[in-house]
Parts: C-alpha cells; sequence; structure tokens
C-alpha cells in the first residue's frame, strides 16, 4: 500500500488568498466585557482560528483568514454576539484548490 502523509489543515488553507475590504469587515464581534460561551467557543470552533482573546479577555476577530464557512454564523449570530454578512463582491477569501 502506498499511503500519503497527512496533510494538516492549515497547510491547505496556506494556498487560499485574501482580499481584505479594509474599514469594512464582514463580521464584527459586539462589544463585551465578559465573553459569552457562544464567542469561547468560537476560539475552538472556527477552523481558520479567526477568533482570539486579546489581553483584556475580550474576543476579537481578524477577518484576513475567515474561509466564509459559517461556523460562526450558526453558533454566534443567533445571540447577537457577532454580525456576519457577505463579504462585498469581489473581497473575502479566493479559493485556489476548490
Amino acid at each position: 500500500m502506498n499511503a500519503e502523509p497527512p496533510v494538516r489543515v492549515e497547510d491547505k488553507l496556506y494556498y487560499n488568498r485574501y482580499l481584505v475590504d479594509i474599514g469594512n469587515p464582514h463580521v464584527k464581534v459586539r462589544a463585551h466585557t465578559t465573553p459569552s460561551p457562544q464567542l469561547l467557543a468560537l476560539l475552538k470552533a472556527c477552523p481558520a482560528r479567526c477568533y482570539e482573546l486579546n489581553d483584556d479577555g475580550q474576543v476579537e476577530i481578524t477577518v484576513d483568514g475567515c474561509i466564509e464557512c459559517g461556523t460562526c454564523r450558526v453558533i454566534a449570530e443567533p445571540t447577537g454576539d457577532i454580525q456576519w454578512t457577505h463579504p462585498r463582491g469581489g473581497y473575502g477569501v479566493l479559493f485556489k484548490f476548490g
């Protein structure tokens, strides 16, 4: 048997390109002092690891690497913790290999 070595998700995400719409992020985190359970879940659930805790213990997003999969939309948009919209035409993720 000829087994191929496993490929990490991070290695595959490297091939994607992102056209950032500066000043118009398509995902915004609602201002908060203490993160909700939904926001904390995004720290682990986001496949592109766009969410992280800042030094003040608040959840922030970096939309530059967002693959627009909708995971955060399912977890945190119903509770109002995030505001998610589609990027403007021509911006966002540009998939290279499908």
